[in-house]
């Protein structure tokens, strides 16, 4: 099965999580948008389309790249096998940053495929409350993974082996 990773604003760099995963999972992609440090949600959304280009994908998505993920889909379920989220921003919060203003991943409804939102305890983009109210706004399983900032490459090693147990058997699931 083809993953297509789905970063946040700046994209994921070198010490990322997303780009160790990217270059040890077979068939794994990426996104890239033009617009990664000033996101234009259509621009977004194309380079979502263009990286899952017509394959069934599973999505990973981190950050911002949460919001577009759950957005995109609802609107193409038929391209997607399941959506693994993690440290979704609080899209009315605080902290939200304003040049991501344009970014909704509210959806009518719960996601269409099986989903799971992956969250810290002391995300500075979302409480564990916020995120467990995104996840089941999504209809997504919700794991607090512990004290692990906003899961990217500040607070959590490249290779987040917890995160990649929790894909594995996330993954198992969708295969049945």
């Amino acid at each position: 099965m083809r993953i297509t990773m789905v970063p946040g604003i700046g994209g994921s760099g070198a010490g990322h999580w997303q780009t160790a995963w990217e270059e040890t999972l077979p068939d794994a992609v990426s996104m890239r948008p033009e617009s990664w440090d000033l996101p234009d949600p259509a621009d977004w959304t194309a380079a979502l389309d263009r990286a899952v280009d017509g394959s069934r994908s599973l999505l990973v998505a981190h950050s911002l790249g949460c919001l577009v993920a759950a957005r995109w889909t609802h609107d193409h379920p038929d391209r997607v096998a399941g959506v693994f989220l993690v440290a979704p921003p609080d899209r009315h919060g605080a902290a939200f940053p304003r040049e991501a203003a344009g970014f909704d991943g509210t959806t009518a409804g719960p996601l269409p495929v099986p989903s799971v939102v992956i969250a810290s305890s002391d995300d500075p983009f979302c409480s564990a409350a916020a995120a467990a109210g995104l996840a089941a706004g999504w209809g997504s399983a919700y794991v607090l993974a512990g004290a692990l900032g906003h899961i990217n490459s500040a607070s959590v090693p490249r290779s987040w082996q917890q995160g990649r147990d929790l894909l594995t058997v996330f993954a198992a699931g969708l295969a049945r």
